[in-house]
Parts: structure tokens; C-alpha cells; sequence
């Protein structure tokens, strides 16, 4: 019998070079979607975007 454990994914930091995906700002937020993909905000759009991301479960790191 196999004994396999699943983890989450690995995720690197957000650099300097991490573009917002709304605005081209300095990324600070990343979302995680349940169907797969992510998203980068700046804090302003993440505060703008906040509220539907937990609506469909995104993961924010």
C-alpha cells in the first residue's frame, strides 16, 4: 500500500520584476485560482478585487 501525501505547490516570492496584471504596478498580492492560473494585483487593485476573490475561493499569497 502506498503512502502518498499531497502538498501545496511551492510558490516563489514576488520580486521587483512581478507586474501587477491590472496596471503594470509593483506587484504585492498573488492569487491562486481553483481552476488553475494566477493573478497578480498591487494592493490597490487586490483592495478593489478582494471581495470576489473569496467569493470563488482564490488562494492569496
Amino acid at each position: 500500500m502506498s503512502n502518498t501525501a499531497t502538498t501545496a505547490p511551492e510558490r516563489t516570492p514576488l520580486t521587483a520584476a512581478d507586474r501587477c496584471d491590472r496596471c503594470s504596478a509593483a506587484a504585492q498580492v498573488r492569487a491562486t485560482l481553483p481552476a488553475g492560473g494566477e493573478l497578480l494585483f498591487c494592493r490597490h487593485h487586490y483592495n478593489d478585487h478582494e471581495a470576489r476573490l473569496a467569493e470563488i475561493g482564490a488562494v492569496i499569497g
